[in-house]
């Protein structure tokens, strides 16, 4: 079956850019180098229309839904992860205490709010807000509104609709921000700003009720405030085609979890929870919550940018760099607490499974079975690394069966994101 042009083109510039090299020029300040690509076992189209793989990507067709799903994985991860680590450095605190679970489940929900808003602006300017596209998009951000009222119902029942209003109101707003800053709307730009200034406040006024004055009302408006912020400059860098926009919408994201930790510090004190939310094994968990969080969407906005701007544009050099700087961080994470040269070791091994990724969405692009099946081969293999890696460092604390059945549902649920994508945007 012969390849249309466009996918043609997609495909090409796609292994160049990233197989040539894409990953690793990132606007690395350290001078890290990316694991080497992993070589094609085939060449050409070579659809066969059946996999071979020992995983199943598990994709629907929307996109968006499937990075919710991928993503909903990470914080089981990351409390895995946390408990094992923490128990095998002893360290102080309880990373499964219900004040621990407070904050990680805001840090992912907050966190995954910004992404979603982002991938949402970036396909609105792509695809148009009347496309079919943006609107699948628009539901993934409405879908993460519904649980953010949920999580706040879970303390208020009888605020949750109230709340939820009003949160959706302020995604309008930004919607409308978005599209004045792409039209060159100055007026418009600022009755979006004037709305969600006046949001700020309101939500400073509701925290500070439901918390019984635990939460000071200027402090919390002060946060939505730094948040509109951080996720407007974001939006203004996309439309106006700047490609900081990527590390602006990865620094509007980390703002995030200190918003988290903030609501669950004064929620678990209003309520006399159990645990400490701000104990270090609490924040290890939250911290390895925000981090693989945003690996998933920041590789599904590699993958976006990859099929729409295409693999050797600044673009997608700029997503690249951006998705880089987190599995940075993780590195770092691992090393504060197992030393530099595990953390070193953990970042190599995992820039290659992102390279697998990679081979895996290049293979979508050409229809090429063979190579997304090498590609999910070595993922799988990844699984058994990565496992024996923390079963290591821990001291055997954290299996590493365990590991590899959590990075199961990884590799199947990203995949099928991709795959996902592919259909969506590569014509």
């Amino acid at each position: 079956m012969p390849m249309k042009p466009a996918r043609t083109l997609v495909a090409t510039a796609l292994a160049a850019a990233l197989l040539g090299g894409g990953l690793s020029a990132c606007g690395d300040d350290d001078k890290d180098t990316a694991a080497p690509a992993a070589e094609s076992t085939t060449t050409g189209n070579t659809d066969t229309g059946t996999s071979t793989a020992a995983l199943v990507p598990n994709g629907t067709g929307n996109p968006f839904a499937d990075a919710i799903t991928a993503a909903g994985h990470m914080p089981m991860t990351a409390d895995a992860l946390a408990g094992g680590i923490a128990k095998a450095t002893k360290m102080k605190g309880n990373a499964d205490s219900k004040a621990a679970e407070l904050r990680s489940g805001l840090t992912y929900l907050l966190t995954e709010h910004v992404y979603l808003a982002g991938v949402a602006v970036a396909t609105a300017y792509h695809a148009g807000a009347d496309s079919p596209e943006f609107k699948l998009a628009a539901e993934a951000v409405d879908d993460n509104s519904k649980r953010v009222a949920a999580a706040v119902g879970s303390v208020a029942p009888d605020e949750e609709e109230g709340f939820l209003e009003r949160w959706r109101s302020h995604v309008t707003d930004f919607v409308n921000y978005a599209v004045a800053a792409k039209t060159g709307d100055a007026k418009g730009k600022k009755a979006a700003v004037d709305n969600l200034t006046a949001y700020a406040k309101s939500q400073g006024t509701f925290f500070n009720k439901i918390s019984g004055g635990t939460m000071k009302a200027a402090d919390v408006e002060k946060a939505f405030n730094e948040h509109i912020g951080l996720l407007a400059k974001a939006v203004d860098l996309f439309a106006a085609g700047d490609t900081k926009a990527y590390m602006a919408l990865k620094t509007a994201a980390a703002h995030m979890p200190m918003m988290a930790s903030y609501l669950a510090t004064n929620i678990d004190k209003a309520t006399k929870g159990e645990g400490d939310p701000d104990d270090d094994a609490s924040a290890l968990r939250a911290t390895l919550t925000d981090y693989l969080t945003s690996h998933v969407y920041l590789a599904s906005v590699a993958v976006f940018t990859a099929y729409t701007a295409g693999a050797d544009s600044d673009a997608f050099k700029a997503s690249a760099a951006a998705l880089d700087d987190n599995s940075k961080d993780l590195s770092k994470a691992v090393g504060s607490i197992a030393g530099k040269e595990k953390g070193d070791q953990f970042l190599e091994s995992w820039r290659g499974h992102i390279t697998d990724f990679v081979n895996y969405a290049v293979g979508d692009a050409t229809n090429d079975q063979a190579k997304k099946d090498a590609a999910l081969a070595n993922l799988d293999a990844y699984r058994t690394t990565s496992g024996k890696f923390f079963e290591t460092i821990t001291n055997g604390t954290i299996p590493a069966s365990a590991v590899a059945e959590e990075l199961k549902a990884h590799v199947e649920s990203l995949a099928g994101a991709i795959d996902s994508l592919k259909m969506a945007l590569v014509k």
